[in-house]
This record gives C-alpha cells, structure tokens and sequence, in this order.
C-alpha cells in the first residue's frame, strides 16, 4: 500500500497518509486563495482512517462561501496548513499537496469556484473530470 508524507515547513507537524487518495481537486475560492497565497489551492483528500498526523498543530475553524465550516490544522511554529476537514465532505482529511513536496504526486482532475478561477490559469484535468 502507497504511504505519502507531508511536512509542515520546519518538518515539526507531519501527516502520512496510506492508499490513494478519493479526490485530488483544486479551490479556486477566494478563501482558498488567501489561505495558499496563491491564485487557487490544491489538496489531496482521503479517508480519515487513512490519515495519520503527528505533532503540534492549532486549529482555527471557519465558513466558507459554500455555507459549510472547514476546521484547519496548522503549525504553530512556522504557521503551515498542514490538514483540513470541511463538513460538507465528512469522513475525509485534505493535504495541501504542495506539503507532500513531491513533484510526481498525481494531478488534480477536480476544479471548483471556477468563476473565480484568474484567467490566466488552466487546470488540464478540467477536461477529464472522473469525479463527477
């Protein structure tokens, strides 16, 4: 079985995750942009059972522009999002992929808040959405 690790930048809070994951998608919302410091987020999402996060983390919850509450699990240290619950997808964690820092890990085939999407972006999975 696949096992992935993800660091927080100072390596203090980790996660690894076993198997593959149910949803690799990115967040063009704007709260994902804040969140990222970039123009979308993407994250990786798995079953909770397969999710282990070891460390010192915060949390701080928040609604989103979908209505729903997502509660963000953070390094207090070097301030890195390292996991993240939403309600409106229980039973799952996401890993922002970029903590995972691992230029072979799978592309994202799922888009969301694509209004809000800068026009200079092009997620290619758009076209091969097997989530839907």
């Amino acid at each position: 079985m696949t096992a992935r690790k993800a660091t927080c930048r100072c390596g203090q809070l980790t996660v690894v995750c076993t198997g593959d994951p149910v949803r690799i998608s990115v967040c063009h919302c704007l709260a994902c942009q804040k969140r990222s410091g970039s123009a979308f987020a993407a994250q990786a999402r798995y079953p909770d059972a397969q999710v282990c996060l070891t460390g010192e983390f915060r949390e701080w919850s928040h609604t989103g522009d979908s209505g729903s509450r997502a509660t963000f699990r953070f390094c207090g240290t070097c301030g890195a999002t390292i996991s993240f619950s939403n309600e409106s997808l229980p039973g799952t964690t996401a890993i922002p992929i970029g903590a995972f820092a691992d230029p072979a890990f799978p592309p994202p085939l799922f888009s969301v808040y694509e209004d809000r999407k800068h026009n200079w972006v092009a997620i290619l999975g758009d076209a091969i959405d097997r989530y839907r």
